[in-house]
Order: structure tokens, then sequence, then C-alpha cells
């Protein structure tokens, strides 16, 4: 799953506010392990997200435990069944795209 401009720019955000340790990561443990946002975020939130609490957990939860988690999931069937050996490509392909994304937006 690609990201979007708006996953990107919470990324960002939430990067920042956790270096300043506004907030923090944490693993909760219930029926399921899962990734949980914490700390005090209430006004915070709403002033740099530009959206409710709600809004804050529903994307945090869709990035770290959808898309996050899966993307590993994803990397640990392929490997488990064809080794690692195609890893460092990937990881290169990966990184190179990367660059391009960054170079296309600061051209726009």
């Amino acid at each position: 799953m690609k990201l979007t401009v708006k996953d990107r720019e919470f990324l960002e955000r939430l990067r920042r506010l956790m270096s300043e340790k506004e907030l923090s990561v944490e693993m909760k443990r219930d029926v399921l392990k899962r990734l949980v946002l914490r700390k005090n975020y209430g006004d915070v939130i709403e002033r740099e997200f530009g959206m409710s609490r709600q809004g804050v957990r529903w994307r945090f939860n869709r990035l770290f435990n959808e898309v996050y988690v899966s993307a590993y999931e994803t990397i640990f069937f392929i490997e488990s069944s064809f080794g690692t050996y195609l890893r460092k490509w990937a990881l290169e392909i990966a990184k190179e795209r990367v660059a391009i994304h960054k170079e296309f937006g600061k051209n726009r």
C-alpha cells in the first residue's frame, strides 16, 4: 500500500511531536498485540494535526497497525518461502524509489 500525501504529512508531524516528547508509541497486549499512541494528546493533537483525537487514532492505527505491520507480515511470508537473499535488492529498489519521490516532490 502506498502512502498518501496526508499520510506523509501526518508521519512528519508525529515524528516531530515524538522527538519533542509530546507523544510516544507503545505496544499494547490485548487479544492481539498492537501499537498505540500514548501521552495526553488532546489539545496538542487537534492543533497540530487539524483533526480530532479520534481521527488521529484512526490514522495512526491504519498506518502503524495495518500498513506497517502488514508490510512486515508480507516480508516474513516471502522470506520464509524464498529466503533472505532478495532483501538487499528490495531495499536498494525501495531507497531508489524514495529518492525519486523526494525529487519529484521538490520539482512541483
